[in-house]
């Protein structure tokens, strides 16, 4: 194995994982890294020491080599993947095995999910992380067939752009510099490799470049690319926090709405996201009864193809006004509850409040600056108003109903303009409505309609469980899918809840907020981002607005609604025709569930539709990998055809002059067809025949370029063509050969070229 391929291997490896550091703010914490290093470097050592044994044995040039590194490389990076996650299956711990590999697979497939359910800084889940050290191995193998098989380090440099655009598509707010600076260093450490190779191979090395010639290009190439990454973030248009996102901010069981987590986004979808790690303070609650219901922040009551949203505010009501904000029908058991809330690192246009609020005073808050809108009972501030920094005084009158008053509460009139709004649904799955059928009926009163379906999504005899990473279904609706699966977070359960309560024909909507914290010492509550939560209202006529939580969370975090319990003790009530779901032996992923009191998750088996579309999804994948890397090849035997058909001298001479670049015979084209023929004569040493037919070839072109029109006979040159061809050939070694088949450096040189024509160019004025 010669030097130089050692070093274009390490170089390209060390590339590689500084590109990944383009990775660092699309992760809440650094635990992606060792596996990704691990898969680079596997790669990369495979490759060493397949190379340096057919070195040995004097095969480097072969044409076994080029088919059996790469070969070689995916063993070894499948091998580290089972070695770095899933041990249990392998042979001694690290040789993959069928259920080894099978496992595996399920564990990129819970990466895939990942990939669709969370937000970024993301959690880095096993499945996530696997699906990662996969990219960076694949882009690794990538990235060595073109730096050491086909010799063009420069070209690797694709990969890194790969790394670059992930954060660039994946993170909300500023792009980090990292995401650009260490794919850019790493593009400078091929560009160096790139010019040591081309330099040494032509013996040009000299003894002034401690680190070989080609450093001071490169370095100044580098130093301009990490100019433009540190620069160009400044310019990368990205989408404000917040904006086009759905959930919960950061924590909680919702996904994240924002980088830091201290506000909720007013909306809700219906497909999985993950949040923030780490719980941020974000209010310090005093109140007067020791179990405060839930804080709201935003009530949701409109339900779209895209999930649940507002559909308008409308603020009629300052805060000020001394008339109850949002008071309760007379007929409803309530009580009074006095409530003082600070904001520690709360910061949103929503102010989060106790349901059926009657005042509020926020200290220091200009007249008017907060409102409420007085349909959905939603408090927002105008003009920039935001809770950063404030404290209020809230009163409010908590409607505790008795489940005999809820029992005769009638249905409101059809032409109820709240009857209306708040049942008014889009098209739903055929599967939705078979369920809602199903579970009631038009002879039940609204409570009957409602405890069903409350009853059907926590009871945990139904197989609903409690996670903050779902699994894909295969209706492609995201609630028929959620129904399906049966696993799911705050959300899903309480946008499904309310959709099926309004196809039921009882008015209901989302609503975002808080749970109310954990006790201090102090006698307060402290509610940090860990305790952002959705539940449901569902609306009696003669009641108000009602909720109800069918999220399986924690007890210590759960709110007592003594109208609506939970029904984890009753005898199970699976509807008929609906099997509860079973879990499918998998390897344990007990991180998906925050819950301890809740049996860990673990993957289940993907039904056979599934399984097929991740299989395409990766077959076809690797295809487009594939035929990126054959393109070069497949166009230089289209372009060889077309000449060849064409015939005449001119095309059949610029073949001569690509197979000789393909080749690496260093001859210029400067000078006239016979001078460059009698180079090739002297470079590939060709004498009889070949080089006849080397003159014959030159004589053609001076004859149709030089001599008078008409004048030349039509000459076959096939058969010249031919005889150069294998001539050169013959003349060069079996690893020229096969670079020159599958990286052919004809074509690469010309789009090289195209790219640097048609390049901006700067304008100026040059002095002397």
């Amino acid at each position: 194995m010669r030097a130089g391929t050692l070093g274009t291997t390490v170089a390209t490896a060390v590339a590689l994982l500084l590109g990944s550091l383009a990775l660092v703010p699309v992760f809440a914490t650094g635990g992606w890294a060792p596996p990704v290093a691990v898969a680079v470097v596997a790669v990369a050592g495979a490759g060493l020491v397949v190379r340096a044994l057919a070195g040995r044995q004097g095969l480097a040039g072969s044409g076994w080599v080029v088919v059996a590194v790469p070969a070689v490389q995916v063993l070894a990076l499948l091998t580290a993947l089972t070695v770095v996650f899933v041990p249990g299956d392998a042979t001694a711990g690290f040789l993959p095995t069928p259920s080894s590999v099978g496992d595996l697979a399920a564990l990129l497939a819970e990466g895939g999910d990942d990939v669709r359910e969370q937000v970024t800084p993301a959690l880095p889940l096993t499945g996530l992380v696997a699906l990662v050290a996969l990219l960076l191995g694949v882009l690794a193998l990538g990235a060595d067939l073109l730096a050491v098989a086909a010799r063009q380090p420069a070209l690797a440099g694709l990969t890194l752009l790969v790394l670059a655009c992930i954060p660039v598509a994946t993170t909300r707010g500023d792009v980090s510099p990292a995401a650009f600076l260490g794919p850019a260093v790493g593009f400078a450490v091929l560009l160096w490799a790139d010019q040591r190779g081309r330099l040494a191979d032509r013996d040009r090395s000299g003894p002034g470049a401690p680190l070989g010639t080609g450093t001071l290009p490169a370095l100044r190439t580098g130093a301009l690319a990490v100019l433009v990454a540190l620069v160009l973030p400044a310019f990368v248009p990205t989408l404000a926090e917040g904006s086009f996102t759905s959930g919960l901010g950061g924590g909680g069981d919702g996904p994240g709405g924002s980088s830091t987590g201290t506000a909720l986004d007013p909306a809700a979808a219906l497909q999985g996201q993950l949040t923030q790690p780490e719980p941020i303070d974000l209010l310090r609650l005093e109140t007067d009864v020791p179990d405060p219901e839930y804080l709201r922040t935003v009530a949701l009551d409109e339900y779209t193809d895209e999930g649940w949203g507002i559909a308008a505010l409308d603020g009629s009501l300052p805060v000020s006004s001394s008339e109850a904000l949002a008071p309760l029908p007379g007929t409803v058991d309530s009580r009074e509850v006095d409530s003082r809330v600070t904001a520690l690192a709360h910061d949103d246009r929503f102010l989060p409040v106790f349901a059926s609020v009657q005042s509020v005073v926020v200290d220091g808050a200009e007249d008017g600056a907060w409102r409420i809108d007085d349909r959905n009972d939603t408090v927002f501030g105008r003009d920039g108003t935001r809770t950063a920094g404030a404290s209020w005084d809230v009163v409010s009158q908590e409607a505790r109903p008795t489940p005999q008053q809820l029992a005769a509460s009638r249905p409101l009139p059809a032409a109820d303009p709240l009857q209306q709004s708040a049942t008014a649904l889009p098209p739903l799955d055929p599967s939705v409505t078979a369920l809602v059928e199903e579970l009631t009926g038009p002879e039940q009163s609204p409570y009957q309609r409602v405890e069903a379906v409350f009853g059907h999504l926590s009871d945990r005899a139904n197989g609903f469980v409690y996670s903050l990473a779902t699994t894909p279904g295969t209706t492609g609706d995201d609630l028929a899918d959620f129904l399906e699966r049966r696993r799911g977070y705050c959300e899903q359960y309480a946008g499904a809840m309310a959709v099926l309560v309004r196809a039921a024909g009882v008015p209901a909507r989302v609503v975002l907020g808080y749970t109310p914290g954990q006790p201090q010492t102090d006698g307060s509550r402290l509610v940090t981002t860990a305790d952002a939560h959705a539940w449901v209202e569902v609306y009696f006529a003669g009641l108000g607005w009602v909720p109800y939580d069918p999220t399986p969370i924690a007890e210590t975090r759960q709110v007592d609604l003594p109208w609506a319990q939970r029904a984890d003790d009753r005898a199970p009530a699976v509807p008929t025709g609906s099997a509860a779901p079973t879990a499918a032996p998998g390897v344990p992923t007990a991180e998906l569930d925050r819950d301890d009191q809740f049996t860990p998750l673990a993957p289940g088996a993907a039904d056979a539709g599934t399984a097929w579309g991740r299989w395409l999804g990766v077959g076809g994948g690797t295809a487009v990998l594939l035929a990126l890397l054959a393109a070069p090849g497949l166009t230089r035997v289209l372009q060889r055809r077309r000449r060849l058909a064409d015939g005449s001298p001119g095309a059949v001479w610029d073949e001569l002059l690509a197979t000789s670049t393909d080749l690496g015979l260093p001859v210029t084209t400067t000078g006239s067809s016979r001078q460059v023929a009698a180079r090739l004569t002297e470079v590939a040493a060709v004498d009889g025949s070949a080089a006849a037919a080397l003159r014959a070839l030159a004589a053609a072109l001076e004859g149709a370029v030089y001599g008078p029109p008409g004048d030349h006979p039509v000459r076959d040159l096939s058969a010249a063509s031919a005889a150069a061809d294998r001539a050169l050939r013959a003349g060069v070694g079996r690893r020229d050969r096969w670079r020159a088949r599958l990286a052919p450096a004809s074509v690469l040189t010309a789009v090289t070229g195209w790219v640097t024509a048609h390049a901006p160019r700067r304008r100026g004025t040059r002095t002397a």
